[in-house]
């Protein structure tokens, strides 16, 4: 909190995050916060960086160090847009620098500075364009037999189910799928949920916009991975399909994990 601070000092304030993904509050921020994110990792495989300001950032602007200068990555205007993203690739991926500079206030009404972060791998990504990069590896393609098994065995979540509705959000480059689940496998946090009055599981799974998701019948095995509370999706065949691929590479001992 800024109101921590002494009053006429110049200090920046600086916070050390460890981890790979996170969050932060800056409460009633006040002149400057130095963020420095150093994954405990001895390989630098993460060189993208993202960050997702809270519905109500308020009262601060956050830049990114780069060979001595600032780089404004999010201004206080932005911070009000849901479900804003930006992402930016870590010269040095083991020491990132993030530099909030508060706004000028005139009365000492409570603001929040608040922000998600995740530091991604860029393997895998296609094309430059970080922003849209399956920031979320989202793949618009049909997987092929060996990213699919290996999607079963690493994704965030798995589980089976069919699709109840498709919308779309052409501001945002997002579709979402509602789906109705039968079985989960596995999800690293509760996105998908047991309803209350019908008992049925449900849960929301997004992926960009240009993959042209539609609704179709059957069921599906939906994988992916999650970002900033989010499920994404990654391969999703018919089940049935699944099934097969999974019981000839069984047969073959090719299963790089047992499902």
């Amino acid at each position: 909190s800024g109101l921590n601070w002494e009053p006429h000092s110049r200090a920046v304030e600086q916070v050390h995050l460890r981890c790979t993904e996170g969050s932060l509050e800056w409460m009633y921020p006040a002149r400057a916060l130095r963020v420095v994110l150093e994954p405990n990792l001895a390989s630098a495989q993460h060189t993208t960086v993202c960050i997702k300001p809270a519905s109500n950032f308020q009262g601060a602007s956050i830049y990114v160090e780069h060979a001595g200068q600032l780089h404004l990555v999010v201004s206080e205007a932005e911070g009000a847009r849901p479900h804003h993203v930006s992402c930016f690739s870590a010269h040095t991926p083991q020491r990132v620098a993030l530099f909030l500079q508060a706004s000028p206030q005139k009365d000492i009404s409570r603001r929040t500075a608040s922000f998600q972060y995740e530091l991604l791998s860029n393997q895998g990504t296609a094309g430059p364009d970080v922003k849209k990069m399956a920031l979320v590896e989202a793949i618009c393609r049909p997987c092929d037999n060996v990213e699919l098994l290996m999607a079963i065995c690493s994704s965030d979540f798995v589980v089976k189910g069919s699709i109840r509705n498709v919308s779309h959000d052409s501001e945002n480059h997002m579709s979402q799928v509602d789906v109705s689940v039968q079985k989960v496998y596995r999800q690293k946090n509760r996105i998908f949920q047991q309803e209350e009055g019908s008992g049925e599981w449900r849960g929301p799974i997004r992926t960009l916009l240009q993959c042209k998701v539609k609704k179709g019948g059957g069921d599906f095995l939906f994988t992916g991975n999650e970002h900033f509370g989010e499920a994404w999706l990654g391969c999703a065949p018919r089940f049935k399909d699944f099934i097969l691929v999974y019981q000839a590479a069984r047969e073959r001992g090719a299963n790089p994990c047992e499902f």
